[in-house]
């Protein structure tokens, strides 16, 4: 199974590579990029989507590793709520048969 994973993941890295290889052949116009307050550099067409691309992509991990420790620490938050009441619960379990008896 481990071995058929490996083939798996080689062959999409290699399909990834050569579609990345044929998309920077093709798209070599020099364009250059205004952003309104600067002009960026006068670049290939490929290097400015793959760069945009590869942003957008450290971006969304960036903000989704945020969300994920916000939620961690939430559900880390409940966790110590539960078992402080649940301690608390126990305690007036056990008080209460010390009362009756």
């Amino acid at each position: 199974m481990r071995f058929l994973k490996l083939i798996i993941v080689f062959l999409l890295s290699v399909v990834i590579l050569v579609v990345g290889i044929m998309f920077t052949i093709h798209n070599t116009e020099k364009v250059s990029i205004d952003l309104v307050f600067i002009t960026l550099p006068e670049a290939s067409l490929s290097l400015w989507l793959i760069a945009a691309f590869v942003l957008g992509g450290l971006l969304g991990f960036m903000l989704s590793t945020v969300a994920v420790v916000a939620l961690k620490a939430r559900l880390m938050g409940s966790q110590r709520k539960i078992n402080a009441t649940s301690k608390e619960l126990d305690q007036l379990r056990t008080a209460s048969l010390k009362d009756a008896a």
